[in-house]
């Protein structure tokens, strides 16, 4: 399902000239240790904070941090797809044009809204530590914490099993049209925009410590400039691969036997058997209630009962009375988020090998508790959890004419994930197992196949 000569050249060539046109001719990438400072606006606008109008759409939007995600969205919604549908195509562009902060190395969280039978239903698409990780290894080694970058940081990317999920659960279209756009886009490249630039910049040096990530993100050893058009014919392989063969080409085909192989060749733990045993699971999302509105997240192992905790907590206290951004307001809610993440630190965890005490963290009564530990006046240093006993991401939204919608969390956890890109594969590996914690007893302590 490409897109027409006009949305797939006509936007590279107009992004081009409108720089040319703004900037100086040399399109320099921005200095990562550049300092950047929020923009003022003067907007005729009921909030005079907001940079820009909000889109209002009649039949149907898409939610994305990259235009190009959005209209590959939307094209597949024009077609006859659904939520589901335009999901999946939006993020795979997405692990295209944003490579920093999300893609099929990766990992996906999914809440979906079926408005024909009026139910939510939640996606853990995360994935596993290797069989053969355990804490001997680390320890055998001599570290004592597990490694924020290299093969160390790995867990099976989990990303290409929720799209299967949601796909055949909820969609209506076939992986050969979902990807046609990101194929035909990573091919024939893309304009590199502001944001993602200085970003990319700011990898530079940790890509060029790793052959294939350079070659595969370091154009002439240098990050892509801003404006520059950046091709990933690897990431576009990768792709064909899945439309081709379908989600078993990234478990137990051609895509997972490269990984592997990269990380016998490089002092990692992946085997085939990691892949092939690789499963996401529906789950059941929980809520709170925050002035009247409900609010859903999915629980362990993800975070999102730190926000539930968080707004319980300050539905307590008048934050507009206070302002918008004063510093009573900011006090309260970073006070707040401290507390909620000491449970997270203490109680997040895999719940097939743990008892995670979801309700009660996201309990009002809990809540109520939590709320008496803040002093109105004086900072927390480094609280611990109140309950007693052992124990980068892209966002992207989208919803249809038939009022289905997907809140889609897509992430390989750090910038560039673990830094690591396998051999002619096109997309870094996550740094998710990151994570898991060494001490012995912890609830998220690193275990074999976790």
């Amino acid at each position: 399902m490409p897109r027409s000569r006009l949305t797939r050249t006509g936007l590279a060539l107009a992004a081009l000239t409108l720089w040319s046109a703004w900037m100086s001719e040399d399109l320099t990438p921005f200095d990562p240790n550049e300092t950047a400072v929020a923009g003022e606006y003067d907007r005729p606008a009921k909030v005079p904070h907001q940079s820009r109008s909000v889109v209002i759409a009649k039949n149907g939007i898409v939610a994305t941090s990259h235009p190009l995600a959005a209209q590959a969205g939307l094209d597949i919604l024009k077609a006859g797809g659904n939520a589901a549908d335009a999901a999946i195509t939006a993020s795979a562009m997405l692990g295209l044009v944003e490579p920093m902060s999300c893609g099929i190395g990766g990992d996906v969280f999914v809440i979906y809204w079926d408005n024909k039978t009026k139910t939510l239903y939640g996606l853990n698409g995360s994935g596993r530590s290797p069989h053969s990780i355990s804490r001997k290894v680390f320890q055998d080694k001599g570290l004592d914490e597990i490694p924020i970058d290299g093969p160390l940081a790995w867990s099976v990317p989990g990303c290409v099993d929720g799209w299967e999920m949601v796909r055949k659960r909820f969609g209506t279209l076939e992986f050969k049209d979902l990807l046609a756009d990101p194929i035909q886009t990573a091919e024939e490249g893309f304009p590199v925009s502001e944001i993602i630039g200085r970003s990319w910049a700011g990898s530079r040096a940790a890509l060029a410590e790793w052959a294939d990530s350079a070659r595969t993100y370091l154009p002439d050893g240098q990050a892509p400039r801003v404006g520059q058009i950046f091709t990933n014919p690897d990431l576009a392989w990768s792709y064909r691969q899945i439309a081709e063969h379908g989600r078993d080409a990234f478990y137990t085909g051609e895509v997972a036997g490269r990984i592997v192989d990269f990380s016998k060749d490089n002092g990692g733990f992946f085997s085939m058997k990691d892949f092939a045993d690789h499963h996401g699971d529906w789950i059941d999302p929980v809520s709170t209630s925050y002035r009247g509105h409900d609010i859903w997240e999915l629980p362990p192992n993800g975070q999102g009962i730190a926000v539930l905790q968080m707004l319980n907590i300050l539905e307590a206290f008048d934050l507009r009375s206070m302002g918008y951004n004063s510093p009573e307001a900011l006090h309260l809610m970073i006070e707040a988020k401290k507390l909620a993440y000491a449970d997270i630190q203490k109680w997040n965890g895999d719940p097939e090998f743990n008892h995670i005490p979801t309700q009660e963290i996201i309990s009002t009564e809990y809540a109520r508790r939590q709320f008496e530990r803040i002093d109105p006046t004086k900072a927390m240093e480094r609280p611990e959890s109140g309950i007693s006993g052992n124990g980068d991401t892209v966002l992207l939204e989208v919803m249809d004419e038939d009022h289905n919608a997907v809140s889609f969390i897509y992430s390989i956890f750090g910038g560039f994930g673990s830094g690591l890109v396998a051999p002619e594969t096109g997309f870094p590996l996550q740094n998710r197992a990151a994570l898991f914690s060494r001490e012995p007893g912890h609830i998220n302590v690193v275990e074999p196949h976790k």
